[in-house]
Formats: structure tokens, sequence, C-alpha cells
């Protein structure tokens, strides 16, 4: 390998935005043909596993693609929750401004709030989609 960053190197910095370490479960929810494939590779290669579609056990993050006209949001956060433990987090991902799809921040932090999360930081990732990390309030954390 030359001593220019190349792809892999890419893939580690950017995992590291998402806090994700070995080991953990991470559970992918509202995957279509649009995802981003690289999001998804950086996921799998941080938790050195393959990301879970039905939850055998709890999961410690979330990984939900949503998209204007997927539903209702609220109702998309709180099924995000059911196998979630209560120290997980989700990674909620959504097109870009201007892209197809977009959702509008107002409606982020609304469904947010009415769904029990706080949001809490956005991560910049390339391509099509924006990252938003959302956690329990610390007073319903056990």
């Amino acid at each position: 390998m030359s001593a220019t960053a190349g792809p892999e190197d890419a893939r580690s910095a950017g995992t590291n935005k998402f806090g994700l370490t070995e080991g953990l479960v991470v559970q992918e929810l509202g995957w279509d043909e649009d995802a981003d494939d690289e999001v998804r590779i950086q996921f799998e290669d941080a938790i050195d596993g393959e990301l879970v579609d039905e939850a055998m056990e709890a999961v410690d993050v979330v990984l939900l693609w949503w998209r204007d006209g997927d539903g209702d949001l609220v109702d998309g956060l709180v099924d995000a929750l059911t196998d979630l433990t209560d120290t997980g987090y989700i990674w909620l991902m959504t097109p870009k401004v201007g892209r197809d799809g977009y959702v509008d921040a107002a409606e982020l932090a609304e469904g947010a709030i009415t769904a029990g999360l706080a949001l809490t930081n956005g991560v910049t990732i390339a391509g099509d989609w924006a990252a938003n990390k959302l956690v329990r309030p610390k007073s319903a954390r056990r």
C-alpha cells in the first residue's frame, strides 16, 4: 500500500465519526436501493460484523434510513426503539438538502422530541446522505 491515504483509511476515519466499536450489534432499518453502500461498509468494518435487519437480541445501535415519503417519522423512530438497549442510540440517515426525499431539519427535531428522543449531533458524510444521532434523554436511560 502506498503512503497516501486510500479507501481503507477513509473508511477508518469515517467510522470514528459514528462512535462505533468492534462487537456492537447494529440493526439496519429502512434500507432501499438508494442507501449509501459506503456508509454501510463503514458500519460493518467498525463493528467487525454484519448489520442485522431482524434483531434476535437487544441491539446497541440502529442505522435508520429515512426519506420524506417513507411515512410518519415519529412512527419510524418509535419502531427503531423496539429492539434498542436503554443506552443505545440511533443514526438517522436522511437525504441531504436538495436531494430527492430530503427531510426538513425542523421535522427531524420535532419528530425526535415527539418520539421521546434527543437530537444530539450531525455528522458530515460523503454522498447524498446526512447523518444525525438520536439518543434517549439522560433521565430516560437506566
